[in-house]
């Protein structure tokens, strides 16, 4: 099986309650890409960058079967860069810096030989753009996923809504699905962002877990207690490549499956808060990735005789 993947492939210079880095490796792609990789999967990816991007991250990328073929990288430009600062919760940021560069006119290409893949993932891009690598596709994924934010929310609704038309499922998390939907109440909104297109809707609640809705049906999955977070930043593409990575692997799109791979997302995602940018991503193997699973596992198995 194999998985598209759409979005940026960049620069972060991060400040957080633990400390301060200058320029790292970020962008939605590379983490999902990341995540994705550890499936075994062939990973196909469509992004940008500057000549100035690490190439032994790229190296790193290829050698996990992620191909890059569709990775433009421009002469004499700067890739894409965004600085920011975590407040002591985490759960709240201030933008530094935002220095789209090369991504300021990315047109996607699609290479023919990522034509067939059967499964799809956009990262948060211009929905404009997302909307182009849906048309440059000779053949429907199986599966079509995408991230969205309140910028494309606020500053281009219409294009957003035309593209929602055109995919599976939506992964966002819990004040974006309020905003979008303009309802309080998550089960509401999931009701109305589904009757906008996605049959399926992922919203992200942080370290408070992940809700999956499809139609009547819903599954929440926690997520890991962790004694400290280090950089939150990627978590949310780092959980998307695990939950598609996943779905790519297994090629099963029942409910239940679905439920497996929430929990693969949220344990790659647990990762990748534990080191500043792709660092801690970079370093797990089959094994360490299993134990977190059943760390998942164990936190939410129990045995209950119903008496009523």
């Amino acid at each position: 099986m194999s998985l598209l993947v759409v979005g940026t492939v960049a620069f972060d210079a991060l400040e957080t309650p633990f400390g301060k880095t200058d320029k790292i490796v970020g962008g939605s792609a590379t983490f999902i890409s990341y995540a994705a990789a550890y499936f075994g999967i062939e990973t196909r990816l469509v992004a940008v960058i500057g000549d100035d991007f690490y190439m032994d991250t790229i190296e790193d990328l290829q050698n996990r079967n992620v191909k890059t073929e569709g990775l433009q990288i421009k002469a004499g430009e700067k890739s894409f860069f965004w600085k920011g600062r975590y407040h002591d919760n985490m759960n709240q940021r201030d933008t530094l810096i935002t220095d789209l560069n090369v991504l300021a006119d990315f047109d996607p290409i699609i290479p023919d030989s990522y034509q067939g893949a059967q499964y799809a993932m956009l990262g948060n891009l211009t929905p404009t753009v997302q909307q182009q690598v849906l048309e440059r596709l000779q053949e429907r994924p199986k599966l079509v996923a995408m991230d969205t934010m309140n910028f494309w929310m606020e500053h281009t609704p219409n294009e957003l809504n035309d593209v929602l038309k055109l995919v599976d499922m939506l992964i966002i998390n819990d004040e974006e699905a309020r905003q979008l939907s303009e309802e309080y109440s998550l089960v509401k909104a999931a009701k109305k962002i589904q009757g906008m297109g996605p049959k399926y809707l992922i919203i992200k609640k942080g370290e408070h877990g992940a809700l999956l809705f499809h139609g009547d049906h819903v599954f929440f999955a926690p997520a890991l207690p962790l004694e400290e977070v280090f950089d939150p930043t990627g978590a949310g593409d780092t959980f998307a490549g695990g939950f598609m990575g996943y779905l790519a692997k297994t090629d099963d799109l029942s409910f239940d499956n679905m439920k497996r791979a929430i929990i693969y997302g949220s344990a790659l995602a647990s990762f990748c808060v534990e080191k500043f940018g792709t660092e801690r991503l970079s370093e797990l193997n089959e094994t360490i990735i299993q134990e977190r699973v059943q760390q998942f596992v164990d936190l939410v198995r129990f045995d209950v005789e119903i008496t009523v």
